[in-house]
C-alpha cells in the first residue's frame, strides 16, 4: 500500500489548513481554461497548484526552482502537492497563464476572513511601501540610446515601422471634458496621468526578448511626446476659442509650446512599467505597493502603481477598499480612514467625507515644525485641531501599529522585497497574492487560537 500522507504531518499543521482553505475557494476561473475533451497531456490539478503557490508564498518562498525542489525535499510541501512534483517551468507558466485569477484569490481569502469575523471596520489604515522591480536602475535608457540600438538590428526595422506607423494607431487619449482652467504644467501632468491610466487598463505584458522590449520602450516614449503635444494643442485651441468669443480669462495665456525633436526622459528597458522611486534607503527601480489594513492587520485592499509619492492614492485606495468589501459580502463601511501626511489630497478627502467616512491625514510631515507655505487656515487648521484632540490623536496613533507590521512581516520575515515578474499587471497579481497569503496566515492563527480556547 502507498504511504498515507495523513501520517506525515500533525493534524494542526499549516499545510492542512491551506489544503482545506483552498477547498473553500471558488477556483472556476482556473479550471475553465483547460480542455476536457481528453486530448492533450493531462495537466496538474489547478487546485493543487493554487494550494502549492499559497503555501509557498505564505512561507516566503517564490522561486519556481526552489518550489520544485521543495516538492521533493520538504514533507509539508509534498503533502500540499499531493506527492506530485511540477517542474519550475510548469510553475512559472501557471503563474503567467493565470495572472488575473491569482490576483482575484485576494478577494476569495478576504471572504474567508470576513466569515471568521476578522474584517472589522472601525479604523482602516492606508499606506504604501516600495518594492524592487525585476529590473535594474542601470537599465534606464533615453530615446537616443534606444533608437541607436534598434537601428543596429536591421532585421527588425521593417516590423518596427509597421507597428509605429500602421493603420489604426492613435495617441490622442485626451477626452473632450479635459480640464481647461489650469496652467500648462497642469495640462501636461493630467495628460500623463490619463496616459498612465490607459496603460494600466490595457495591462500589456512586457515582451520577453530584448529587441521587442526596445521597440516597446521607443513606442512609449514617442507616445508620451505625442500626448504632451496634443495636450498643448488642445489648450491653445481653448484659448483661441475663448478669445474669439470675447471672454476675459482670469489667467494669462500659456507660452507657445515647442516640442523637442526627440522624446525626452528615460525608460527602463527591462521593465518599462517600473519607475525610479525614492525609498527610505535611497532610490530603487520598482513599484509603489499600496495596502489598506484594519486594526486586526487584515489587508482589505491591495493595489500597485508606479508613482514615487503617495499623493493621489487616498481616493483610489478607499474605492478599492469599498469594492473589495462589497465583493466579500461585507455591508459595513469603515468609520475612520487614517493615512500619513503624504496622502493629503483636499479634493479626495472631501469626497470620502461626503460618503460618511471620517478622514485623519495630517497636513504636516512628522519632521516638519512649521506649516508649508499656503497650508494654513481652512481644512489644514481644522485637521491640526482634530489631531490635537485626545480622540483624534488616539485614532491616528493606531496607524503605525496597524499597517507597519504587515510590511515588516512581508519584507523582513518572509523576505519579499522585490517582484519576480515584470509589468504592472504581473506586479499587481503578485502583490495581491502576497497580501492574500498574509491574510491566510492570520486566519490560520485565529482558527488555531479558537481551537485551543
Amino acid at each position: 500500500m502507498p504511504p498515507s500522507l495523513r501520517e506525515w504531518l500533525p493534524a494542526g499543521h499549516f499545510a492542512w489548513f491551506v489544503v482545506d482553505a483552498v477547498a473553500e475557494l471558488d477556483l472556476s476561473a482556473f479550471y475553465g481554461v483547460y480542455r476536457d475533451d481528453g486530448h492533450g497531456r493531462p495537466a496538474h490539478d489547478p487546485g493543487m497548484m493554487v494550494a502549492l503557490l499559497l503555501y509557498a508564498y505564505a512561507r516566503g518562498e517564490r522561486s519556481s526552482r526552489k518550489i520544485e525542489r521543495a516538492c521533493v525535499e520538504d514533507v509539508a510541501v509534498r503533502v500540499v502537492a499531493g506527492n506530485k512534483a511540477p517542474d519550475h517551468t510548469t510553475l512559472a507558466r501557471f503563474r503567467q497563464r493565470h495572472e488575473a485569477a491569482l490576483a482575484d484569490l485576494f478577494g476569495e481569502v478576504l471572504s474567508l476572513c470576513a466569515e471568521a469575523g476578522l474584517v472589522e471596520l472601525g479604523v482602516v489604515a492606508i499606506d504604501g511601501t516600495k518594492l524592487h522591480a525585476n529590473a535594474s536602475r542601470d537599465a534606464n535608457t533615453d530615446y537616443e540610446q534606444i533608437a541607436s540600438e534598434i537601428l543596429e538590428q536591421a532585421d527588425a526595422v521593417d516590423r518596427e515601422e509597421d507597428e509605429r506607423y500602421g493603420p489604426g494607431s492613435s495617441v490622442d487619449v485626451l477626452p473632450e471634458g479635459f480640464r481647461s482652467s489650469k496652467g500648462r504644467r497642469a495640462w501636461l501632468r493630467e495628460a500623463r496621468q490619463r496616459l498612465e491610466q490607459r496603460r494600466a487598463e490595457e495591462a500589456r505584458p512586457i515582451p520577453r526578448s530584448r529587441p521587442d522590449r526596445l521597440h516597446e520602450c521607443a513606442r512609449r516614449l514617442e507616445e508620451e511626446l505625442a500626448v504632451e503635444c496634443r495636450a498643448a494643442e488642445r489648450q491653445d485651441e481653448m484659448w483661441a476659442a475663448r478669445s474669439a468669443a470675447g471672454e476675459q480669462p482670469s489667467s494669462r495665456p500659456p507660452k507657445p509650446y515647442s516640442p523637442p525633436d526627440t522624446p525626452a526622459g528615460v525608460i527602463n528597458t527591462s521593465d518599462p512599467d517600473s519607475r525610479r522611486l525614492k525609498a527610505p534607503q535611497g532610490y530603487l527601480q520598482g513599484y509603489n505597493a499600496q495596502a489598506a489594513v484594519n486594526d486586526r492587520q487584515i489587508v482589505i485592499a491591495a493595489e500597485v502603481n508606479a508613482s514615487t509619492a503617495d499623493f493621489g492614492n487616498l481616493g483610489p485606495m478607499v474605492d478599492a477598499t469599498l469594492g473589495e468589501l462589497t465583493n466579500a459580502g461585507v455591508s459595513e463601511t469603515p468609520e475612520v480612514v487614517v493615512a500619513d501626511a503624504g496622502y493629503w489630497h483636499t479634493e479626495q478627502m472631501h469626497e470620502i467625507v461626503n460618503r460618511g467616512i471620517q478622514v485623519l491625514v495630517p497636513p504636516d510631515a512628522s519632521g516638519r515644525k512649521t506649516p508649508r507655505p499656503g497650508w494654513d487656515g481652512g481644512p489644514y487648521a481644522f485637521m491640526r485641531r482634530v489631531l490635537q484632540t485626545d480622540r483624534g490623536g488616539e485614532l491616528y496613533r493606531k496607524r503605525q501599529g496597524m499597517i507597519e507590521p504587515v510590511f515588516a512581516d512581508t519584507k523582513f520575515n518572509r523576505r519579499i522585497d522585490r517582484f519576480l515578474r515584470r509589468g504592472r499587471a504581473a506586479a499587481r497579481s503578485e502583490w495581491r497574492l502576497i497580501t492574500a497569503t498574509h491574510n491566510l496566515s492570520k486566519l490560520y492563527r485565529h482558527r488555531a487560537a479558537l481551537a485551543i480556547g
